[in-house]
């Protein structure tokens, strides 16, 4: 049972998402003008609805979960919709689909094999066409689901809307004949809406936000020679016909819409199991990028139209039909803390204790605000509501925090002047570095960095010698930096509580595999300030072994292709250290030494690549070691000398466009398998 303060609070919360959220939907829908993505809006509303479920006696009529969306803007006729034209519950996991499922198979007696219907779900502005005796007389956008806008001068410009329909032959019903209507999205092609934002910023004037919101504020203009020229296109969904719903399937309706002379059924498909809608969503999650216009997620309905009705409407959503929301890379939370991370090379990094949420598919409770610097410019605050944005293996970041709903008592964040982790002063080694660091080499927090990294899947890859297992190793005195783990036995594991004789013989025997690594894994593993991957492979394909890189001189370091002087710099003072040649002597008396690189070319040689997405058959890691293997080059970021763009899964579009923009083939997994295998 909730106590009193637990209400109060969150009545307070609810009023102040309901103010927010209603702001943000006259911005939207009567302004054409919005200042936040879907993503932010979706966030916040869903936390208002978990606190109305959680608290049923804080639901008022005026809050955003209890009303279709959207009103009739004073600037046209308004129109009542002789149907409703209803929204969809929003759900954004598998398991609400599956939730859904067994409601309707609870309404339905011996509905166990009910048949679905799924389709793209299309991101547009909603708009019904009526036509009579098979001509279009009407345009009407959805507006609040009860009137619509009277929009028919600028819908006649659309080129994909038929001003007649085509005669439908051999069919009971006349489907052509009296009032019939048509509801679909008014979309603008992804390609279109760029070739718009060129235009515009040639002239000098401001770009528009994205596809959907300048599709729904050109068909509000008032001039209609405006709208002809922008290419929207209309995507139909749904008829309405004269004959009460004689259509008996959604799937009919779907294969009638290409003959009445519309687009938009193309990606439709009929579902007869659970399964089906899994592997339905699961296409759909790779393929939602390769379209020419933008879908948000999946419509998925029960097929037969009679038992859809027969369902009917809880609230403003029926309950044969569910919307399923791609997974978004921005999401809402709370800041419940900031801690500062200390790193390998001593960079103190501020860490955003969040509030868990679901970003990209994976819950998130952890995300970077770089440094002091950015902290400060976007003022970000423990008790915040923040934005927070995550895209395939990218760390998440605070975009920024939603100041309408910050706490009175918040105070801005203030770095601390020592280490956390040793209470050694902080530093800045340059005037015009952005991040403050530890110098202390000595430093715990440093320390047990450099051995996780050493132990990392893109160093030596030590299966077993994660964080956790660090920490205690260290807590417990058995190493003090990453040449003692080779001195680790069985009997010292097992005497910790973490480990038993299957996880401590499979941890010694990692361990004592990884004892000869490749040069350029080792080199990396040392974790030299500047020296990456690839920086790592090249010196070590100029060198060829660890003993004539670490005599090389600052000239001779700096002129090597990607290297320069500051890299050189760091490596110079990196050999230099008395600390970590001592580290190297450990090393060696361990009798772990790499070993030296080889001169060999091979079919991938000088061709470089870029990975976007994740792949199903192996890891990022696993991929860029195979491609480096037959030659070639592995780049973290996509440039002009890119050569080619491996696409997996879950990707975004900006790595796409500038792919196309570059003019960088793209390879699928399937292929980049052909080509390292």
């Amino acid at each position: 049972m909730s106590n009193k303060t637990d209400i109060v609070q969150a009545e307070k919360r609810a009023i102040e998402l309901k103010r927010l959220l209603g702001k943000y939907d006259q911005q939207y829908y009567i302004k054409d003008s919005p200042s936040v993505d879907d993503a932010v809006y979706d966030g916040l509303k869903s936390e208002l609805k978990k606190i109305e479920n959680q608290y049923p006696e804080l639901i008022t009529t005026d809050s955003p979960t209890q009303r279709v969306v959207g009103e009739v803007s004073s600037g046209f006729k308004s129109v009542r919709h002789q149907t409703r034209m209803i929204s969809l519950n929003d759900v954004f996991s598998v398991q609400d689909i599956d939730d859904w499922i067994k409601r309707i198979t609870k309404l339905v007696p011996g509905s166990s094999d009910l048949e679905y219907f799924a389709d793209v779900k299309k991101d547009g502005l909603a708009c019904s066409l009526i036509y009579q005796d098979g001509v279009l007389v009407q345009a009407v956008t959805r507006g609040d689901g009860t009137s619509g806008e009277d929009v028919t001068s600028n819908v006649r410009t659309i080129r994909s809307v038929p001003l007649r329909l085509n005669v439908v032959q051999d069919r009971d019903q006349g489907l052509a004949e009296g009032r019939l209507e048509i509801r679909g999205e008014i979309v603008m092609r992804i390609a279109d809406f760029k070739e718009l934002n060129e235009q515009r910023a040639k002239q000098g004037l401001s770009l528009y936000a994205n596809p959907r919101n300048t599709a729904a504020g050109t068909i509000r203009q008032l001039d209609s020679s405006l709208v002809a020229k922008r290419k929207l296109l209309f995507l139909a969904y749904d008829i309405l016909d004269n004959a009460d719903q004689s259509i008996a399937t959604h799937a009919g309706v779907y294969s009638l819409l290409p003959e009445l002379g519309f687009q938009g059924a193309e990606y439709a498909q009929k579902l007869k199991s659970v399964e089906d809608i899994h592997s339905y969503i699961n296409k759909w999650l790779k393929k939602r990028t390769e379209l020419d216009y933008n879908i948000d997620g999946l419509v998925i309905k029960v097929n037969d139209r009679k038992l859809y009705q027969e369902l009917g409407i809880v609230g403003k959503t029926p309950r044969g039909a569910i919307a399923y929301k791609f997974p978004a890379e921005q999401a809402t939370t709370t800041v419940k803390d900031i801690f500062v991370s200390i790193g390998r090379t001593g960079s103190a990094t501020p860490v955003a204790i969040l509030e868990p949420v679901v970003v990209d598919g994976s819950t998130v409770q952890m995300a970077t605000l770089h440094n002091e610097g950015e902290v400060a410019r976007k003022d970000i605050r423990v008790g915040d509501t923040v934005v927070i944005r995550k895209a395939g293996d990218i760390i998440p970041e605070v975009i920024k925090p939603v100041i309408e709903l910050r706490p009175k008592t918040s105070k801005p964040f203030k770095m601390p002047s020592d280490c956390p982790d040793c209470g050694t002063k902080l530093v800045k080694i340059k005037q015009e570095d952005a991040a403050w660091r530890c110098p202390n080499d000595k430093c715990p927090a440093r320390t047990q960095r450099h051995i996780e990294h050493f132990a990392s899947k893109a160093a030596l890859d030590i299966e077993g010698l994660g964080e956790k297992n660090v920490e205690v190793l260290l807590n417990n005195g058995l190493i003090a930096d990453q040449a003692d783990i080779y001195s680790l036995d069985k009997a010292d594991l097992l005497k910790l509580d973490r480990f038993a004789e299957t996880s401590a013989t499979k941890l010694i025997k990692a361990i004592n595999d990884k004892k000869q690594p490749t040069l350029p894994k080792f080199i990396f593993g040392l974790g030299i300030r500047h020296v990456g991957i690839q920086t790592a492979i090249d010196l070590a394909n100029y060198f060829s072994s660890l003993e004539k890189l670490a005599k090389a001189e600052l000239d001779e370091l700096s002129a090597i292709d990607g290297v320069g002087v500051v890299v050189a710099e760091s490596i110079v003072a990196w050999f230099s250290s008395p600390g970590n040649q001592k580290l190297l002597a450990k090393f060696k008396s361990q009798s772990v030494w790499p070993k030296d690189q080889s001169q060999s070319s091979g079919p991938l040689s000088g061709k470089r690549f870029v990975i976007t997405g994740s792949l199903e058959h192996m890891s990022r890691t696993l991929a860029a070691d195979k491609i480096r293997a037959k030659g070639g080059i592995f780049q973290s970021s996509l440039g002009k000398d890119t050569d080619y763009l491996v696409v997996g899964q879950k990707v975004g579009a900006t790595k796409l466009a500038k792919a196309k923009e570059y003019g960088t083939q793209q390879l699928s997994e399937k292929q980049l398998l052909e080509l390292i295998s």
